[in-house]
């Protein structure tokens, strides 16, 4: 028995009998997940979990008209009202500037191949008298007349495509044309965008004063006109 624990008494001294604060190569066996820094592999959604998750809707697309007019945005970032010699037809001042009528004629002959220069033009040609003659004209100008707002919304009235204007958002649509007065009495054109505020009223894409731009304004100033153009009607009235 002495010799025994002289024995461990030996043992202790030389390798030591303290437990050591160092961690083992390997974690001990236990019933909790070890905690690692490597991302945990994520199991298979099972079905029912696919039936709960939320549904992301696609987007529609927008309108063709819309869709063209959008598209001039980044694009024309200048107004400019100066007069311009104009090809004909398709004839078109530099994409980088423009007026108000711009996005529209843009707009329809981009998405629709309607060029509202031959149909202004020929339109005004046939039945002078039905337009308007604040500018002292005696007879069409294929250059600027389809650039001058009153003459659109007297096309367009001509048309059938003229609708009673109202300041009831549900009224408009995507793709709708808008007429009013900015800045006291100047006349003004818009298309009416397929976004919204979160109040639901239409956003509008217009060329004000800053090149086109798609802001909330459809309701800021007073509205003289509301269109809803159908390509494929041809036969204005007399």
């Amino acid at each position: 028995m002495k010799l025994t624990h002289a024995l461990v008494i030996l043992l202790c001294f030389y390798v030591g009998c303290e437990p050591t604060n160092r961690q083992a190569d390997s974690p001990p066996i236990t019933d909790q997940p070890a905690t690692t820094d490597q991302p945990t592999e994520q199991a298979e959604p099972t079905q029912s979990d696919e039936r709960q998750s939320p549904v992301q809707e696609a987007t529609p697309p927008s309108p063709p008209i819309v869709a063209a007019a959008r598209d001039q945005i980044g694009k024309t970032t200048i107004y400019d009202a100066a007069y311009v010699g104009l090809e004909y037809p398709n004839g078109d001042v530099p994409i980088e500037r423009g007026v108000c009528t711009d996005v529209v004629i843009r707009a329809f002959r981009d998405a629709q191949g309607v060029d509202l220069q031959k149909l202004v033009h020929e339109d005004m040609k046939a039945n002078f008298a039905k337009y308007p003659t604040i500018w002292g004209l005696t007879r069409p100008d294929k250059n600027i007349d389809h650039r001058r707002v009153p003459n659109l919304q007297t096309y367009f009235a001509r048309r059938g495509y003229e609708l009673t204007t109202s300041r009831e958002a549900s009224n408009f649509q995507p793709g709708d044309l808008v007429t009013c007065t900015v800045g006291g009495n100047r006349p003004h054109i818009m298309v009416v965008s397929d976004k919204t505020t979160v109040s639901g009223v239409p956003l509008i894409i217009h060329n004000i004063g800053r090149g086109t731009v798609e802001e909330d304004r459809l309701f800021a100033f007073p509205i003289t006109g509301h269109y809803r153009v159908r390509v494929a009607n041809d036969n204005p009235s007399d």
